[in-house]
């Protein structure tokens, strides 16, 4: 459960720095994001969930 926390620590971290830092893409990103097709966002997300999962798996084994 610490590493959960400690990894959600570090996401809000690298999400905060990038909105303090580079509002004004965060904003285009955001714009994209919307304009962007369900399935592809679907897609994009699957793919990171399971690039994370094993980045994760190779990480802790």
């Amino acid at each position: 459960m610490t590493d959960f926390l400690v990894a959600l620590g570090l996401v809000l971290v690298i999400e905060g720095l990038t909105f303090a830092a580079f509002p004004a893409s965060a904003k285009r990103a955001m714009m994209s994001v919307i304009e962007t097709a369900e399935p592809t966002l679907r897609l994009v997300g699957l793919g990171c969930a399971i690039g994370g999962l094993v980045l994760v798996w190779f990480i802790r084994g």
